[in-house]
């Protein structure tokens, strides 16, 4: 695909070095020459020096034929202008990022269409929603489901509690018992591998694990987890992340957001009805333990800045707070925050490229996500007619090492794969997957 970005800030150079890996021609557009020249130095992308709202720019990066045009700048203003000059210049497809809400209700949603943007994308809500989904499941670092909760991803960081610690897969698995879970991931010491039968588990491993829906039980009780009911949240940071969280939760839950700022503080208490909003430095311990943070079943820290939030998250541990979730969007620091005990991190760039990778597919994706703490992706592809993988048990297809198909759904029902395990055409299938093989993945979906 011929792939233009506009904004080579965090989201977009994340996501053209997701692109780089796929073979496909990325052209991006920026107005910083320093920027640009960073990345392609280390980027096989070619890189513009303008403005994407510039007809002669796009002309340039050969919008004619963009088969994909994305405006992720650090302004909607201008990514909803790009994105409408895309299309009118010809581009097949356009994204636009976008700050506001209302963009995205229904009746406004048409407006956008109408003027050629494809498909509108607001991080920080996407953000707060993965938020409210992770404190539904307190067990687990990371979560996703498919099919409407048919099939699960969890993520499981292993405590010395931990029945599975140093027993292979093989021994976790009862002989002739259909299997409710399956282990497609280990993330050791920065790096991921895909297990197979005789890898064993060790004490500290990050586990991705898919379930079906009737094994939670099962796999809570492998991992040592426990869910725990949350009732009282702390927020910290009244962002837009902070916001919509703390509205979302607040309809269920006692929440008490914490903002620095007085007069963002003022407007926040007018915009939530259910929730305490307190002004004052949430890096103030004696604040923090005032306002009763030893007593929170949650703390969630998303104030924009990595450092004061992983600070506030280790401290909020300390004081016997049973999950916290940090907002980290230095990439370099995640792997750091959750060696040091943080329980959650959660990543705008990570979340958006997500998002929009699944356009760049050549096969039919209902969800993808980019996991944090890992490079790798969890994919839901649909399967076509005459597939490569229905053509035959899934030992035999000569699926990509660096791949592993975690689960299958079909008619309305969750399946846990095994090698035995044949896909047929209108399945949806879990695939979990390392960079290395997203392409030669795509492929057996065809």
């Amino acid at each position: 695909m011929k792939i233009i970005l506009a904004g080579a800030g965090a989201v977009g150079t994340h996501l053209a070095k997701m692109l780089s890996n796929e073979n496909h021609d990325i052209i991006l557009i920026d107005t910083d020459a320093n920027r640009l020249r960073d990345i392609s130095s280390s980027l096989d992308v070619l890189t513009i020096e303008g403005s994407a709202m510039s007809i002669g720019i796009l002309k340039e990066a050969g919008i004619k034929k963009a088969d994909l045009f994305v405006a992720i700048t650090h302004y909607e203003s201008t990514n909803i202008s790009a994105a409408i000059l895309g299309k009118q210049l010809g581009a097949k497809k356009t994204i636009a990022r976008i700050d506001n809400q209302e963009y995205l209700y229904a009746s406004n949603r048409e407006i956008f269409t109408s003027l050629g943007i494809d498909y509108l994308i607001y991080p920080e809500k996407i953000a707060a929603k993965e938020i409210v989904n992770l404190l539904s499941q307190t067990s687990t670092s990371d979560f996703m489901d498919f099919a409407e909760g048919e099939l699960h991803l969890f993520a499981f960081k292993l405590e010395e509690n931990a029945p599975i610690i140093n027993k292979s897969l093989i021994e976790t698995t009862k002989p002739g018992e259909a299997s409710s879970y399956r282990a497609v991931a280990i993330t050791r010491n920065g790096k991921t591998i895909i297990p197979r039968g005789h890898d064993r588990f060790q004490l500290g491993d990050l586990v991705y694990v898919v379930s079906h829906k009737g094994g939670v039980n099962n796999l809570l009780a492998y991992t040592g987890k426990k869910n725990f009911e949350v009732r009282n949240i702390m927020v910290l940071g009244g962002s837009r992340i902070g916001v919509r969280a703390a509205r979302d939760l607040g309809e269920q839950h006692y929440v008490k957001l914490i903002e620095i700022d007085r007069e963002t503080s003022y407007k926040i208490t007018n915009d939530l009805d259910n929730c305490l909003v307190i002004n004052g430095d949430g890096t103030n311990v004696d604040l923090l333990t005032q306002e009763g943070l030893s007593k929170m079943d949650a703390f969630v820290a998303v104030t924009g800045n990595s450092e004061t939030n992983i600070l506030a998250c280790l401290l909020a541990k300390k004081m016997g707070v049973k999950k916290t979730i940090a907002e980290v969007e230095n990439i370099d620091y995640i792997p750091l925050a959750e060696n040091i005990g943080i329980d959650t991190i959660i990543n705008k760039k990570l979340i958006t490229a997500s998002r929009i990778f699944r356009f760049t597919m050549s096969t039919e994706v209902s969800s993808i996500k980019c996991l944090t703490g890992t490079d790798a992706e969890v994919i839901e592809f649909r399967v076509k007619n005459d597939a490569e993988v229905t053509k035959g048990k899934l030992r035999d297809i000569d699926f990509p090492q660096d791949a592993i198909i975690g689960g299958i759904i079909r008619k309305g029902q969750g399946i846990i794969a095994r090698g035995e395990s044949e896909i047929k055409s209108g399945d949806h299938v879990v695939v979990f997957a390392l960079p290395t093989s997203v392409a030669s993945v795509g492929e057996f979906f065809n």
